[in-house]
């Protein structure tokens, strides 16, 4: 099965990405790809078996959608293992390094748009958490 891999070095500690990428009230302000986007509500669950659900919205209220996932596997400030709600899987790492804390994504593509353009989304999104994160 092809895999995407996005990655971002985020210039804070491991312990401060986590929460910064964990919380619910701290989602809404990064998980978006471009400016007329936003993500108006989020749910987390971080427990194997708990779900996360992420309100992705048009800011001009043309569209929205629950992007949302059910988590198979946490290790505490390293690794998460997502099964989204179309059945791709997820993996989300996090790796302290003397550069920073690096954030890795790998998913599955869907179907629909290109791969160059679901990696361009992607990578925009943890662009925005990178920068959101380090404000």
């Amino acid at each position: 099965m092809e895999t995407i891999i996005i990655k971002a070095i985020i210039n804070i500690p491991l312990n401060k990405v986590w929460t910064l990428w964990t919380q619910p009230d701290h989602v809404c302000n990064w998980n978006f790809a471009s400016a007329d986007w936003h993500c108006p509500k989020a749910l987390n669950n971080l427990v194997v078996g708990g779900e996360f659900h992420y309100t992705m919205a048009a800011k001009d209220g043309s569209f929205e959608f629950d992007f949302w996932g059910t988590y198979a596997h946490i290790e505490f400030e390293k690794k998460i293992v997502i099964t989204l709600g179309d059945g791709r899987m997820m993996e989300v790492l996090f790796e302290e390094t003397p550069e920073g804390t690096t954030v890795t994504e790998i998913f599955e593509p869907e179907k629909v748009n290109s791969i160059a353009l679901q990696e361009a989304g992607w990578q925009a999104i943890l662009n925005n958490f990178k920068m959101y994160a380090e404000k």
